[in-house]
C-alpha cells in the first residue's frame, strides 16, 4: 500500500498517462502559448493554438521517465534564464557531497523560480535533482498538479480543516520528507516558511521544524541527533529584481493600512507567470553548509538556518540603490554581489536611475514598501556584522 500516494511526485509508470493529459488540457496549452509567445499570442491565438499544441507534443514525444522530462524542463529553464535574467551563478555547491541526500531549506522570495533555481544549479553540477514541497494552495487549476508533481513536487496540504485533519497531514508530510532522504536517498527542498517573504526578510519559522520532528522517533534518538540525520542545509536565493515586486508592495500597503488583503482568484498562478516571464537581473544562489551540532529546540534550529541564510545572501546593486532611495544614502560597510567591500563610487549612475524609474512607475503609496523588499536584505544582515 502507498502511504504517500495523496502527496508524492508521480512515479516513472504513471508520466504516460499524466501527459496525455496536460495535452489534453485546453487551458494548459493557452498559458503555454501565452508564456512562450507573450503579446504576440492573443490576436493569432486561433492560428497559434495548434502550432503550440504540436511544438510541445514534439518537445514531449520522447519523455517516458521523470528523468526524462527534466531534460524539458532544463531546455526552458535555458530560455528563460537567456531571456529573463543578466546571468545565473552559483556558490558552495563544490563543499556538498553529490553522492548524499540533503533537505535543502531555503529563503522565499518566488513561488516556483526558488525550487527551479536550486535544482538547476544542482542539474548542471552533477547533484541530484530534489522532490519539490508545494502547497496546495497554488494547485488551483489541475495542469498545474499535474506538472509540479510530474517534475518530482510533493504536496503540503494547507487547506486540511480541523486540528485532527492538519495533525494527521503534517505528521503524513513529515514521514514522507524523512522516508525521502533516508530510504529512497533522495534530495529535499523546502522553504524555511510559509509562503514567500514578501518584505524581504527572511526568517525560518519554528514551526516548519517543529513539523518536520513529528517523525522523531524520541523512544531511540534525542531531537539533535533527528536534526543531524535529516541532512539540513540553508540556501540563500537573491534576485537582482524581483518581477512581483509592485504586486508584492500592493499587498504590503494593504495589509498596513488596511489590516489585511484578499487575494484574487488564481492570483497565485498569475505570480508564477509572472515570475517565469519578468526580468529578474542577476540571479544567485549560495548553498550554505551541513547543519550539525546539538539543538536545544525548533527555535534554536530555526536561528542556526537564520545565520547562514542571511550572511550568504549575494547583495546586488538594488539592494543598495533601494536602501539609499530609503534612507538617503547608501549604507556603510556593506558587501557587494561578488563578496568585494562595497563602495559607493562604483555604483552605476545609469543602473541607479533605472531602478528608480521602476519604482517611480508604482502607485506612490506603495514605493516605500518596494523600496523595502530590496533594502531589507541589507537590514538583516546588520546584526551579524556587529
Amino acid at each position: 500500500m502507498d502511504q504517500f500516494a495523496d502527496i508524492r511526485p508521480y512515479y516513472d509508470s504513471e508520466v504516460s498517462a499524466v501527459l496525455a493529459n496536460l495535452m489534453a488540457d485546453e487551458e494548459f496549452i493557452e498559458t503555454i502559448a501565452q508564456l512562450r509567445l507573450g503579446h504576440w499570442y492573443r490576436p493569432f491565438s486561433l492560428l497559434l493554438r495548434p502550432l503550440v499544441r504540436r511544438t510541445i507534443a514534439r518537445q514531449l514525444a520522447d519523455v517516458e521517465t521523470v528523468k526524462d522530462f527534466q531534460h524539458v524542463v532544463k531546455y526552458y529553464m535555458d530560455n528563460m534564464i537567456e531571456s529573463s535574467s543578466s546571468g545565473f551563478t552559483v556558490s558552495g555547491l563544490d563543499k556538498l557531497d553529490p553522492e548524499k541526500p540533503y533537505l535543502f531549506m531555503s529563503n522565499h522570495r518566488d513561488i516556483t523560480l526558488d525550487p527551479a533555481f536550486v535544482n538547476y544549479a544542482l542539474y548542471h553540477n552533477n547533484h541530484d535533482t530534489v522532490r519539490i514541497a508545494i502547497g496546495d494552495n497554488l494547485l488551483t487549476k489541475p495542469f498545474v498538479s499535474d506538472l509540479m508533481r510530474i517534475n518530482k513536487s510533493f504536496i503540503v496540504k494547507r487547506s486540511a480543516k480541523g486540528p485532527r485533519q492538519v495533525l494527521a497531514a503534517y505528521k503524513l508530510l513529515s514521514s514522507y520528507i524523512r522516508h525521502s532522504i533516508e530510504e529512497d536517498q533522495v534530495p529535499i527542498w523546502i522553504a524555511q516558511r510559509e509562503g514567500r517573504a514578501k518584505d524581504g526578510i527572511d526568517r525560518t519559522e519554528p514551526a516548519i521544524i517543529k513539523m518536520l520532528a513529528m517523525s522523531q522517533k524520541k523512544k531511540e534518538e534525542s531531537f539533535s541527533e533527528f536534526i543531524n540525520k535529516l541532512r539540513i542545509v540553508p540556501v540563500s536565493i537573491s534576485y537582482e529584481l524581483d518581477p512581483c515586486d509592485g504586486a508584492k508592495a500592493r499587498e504590503l500597503y494593504e495589509k498596513a493600512t488596511h489590516g489585511s488583503y484578499e487575494k484574487a482568484e488564481h492570483e497565485d498562478v498569475e505570480s508564477i507567470g509572472k515570475g517565469i516571464s519578468g526580468d529578474k537581473g542577476c540571479v544567485h544562489v549560495a548553498f550554505g553548509e551541513l547543519l550539525e551540532g546539538e539543538f536545544a529546540d525548533a527555535d534554536a534550529v530555526a536561528a542556526a538556518i537564520d545565520k547562514q541564510v542571511i550572511s550568504n545572501y549575494v547583495l546586488h546593486p538594488t539592494n543598495f540603490f533601494a536602501y539609499k532611495l530609503l534612507h538617503g544614502d547608501y549604507p556603510e560597510g556593506g558587501v557587494g554581489s561578488r563578496g568585494e567591500l562595497f563602495k559607493a563610487d562604483q555604483m552605476s549612475y545609469q543602473q541607479e536611475q533605472s531602478f528608480k524609474a521602476r519604482i517611480d512607475a508604482l502607485p506612490v503609496e506603495h514605493r516605500e514598501y518596494a523600496l523595502g523588499i530590496y533594502a531589507n536584505s541589507i537590514d538583516c544582515k546588520k546584526p551579524l556584522s556587529e
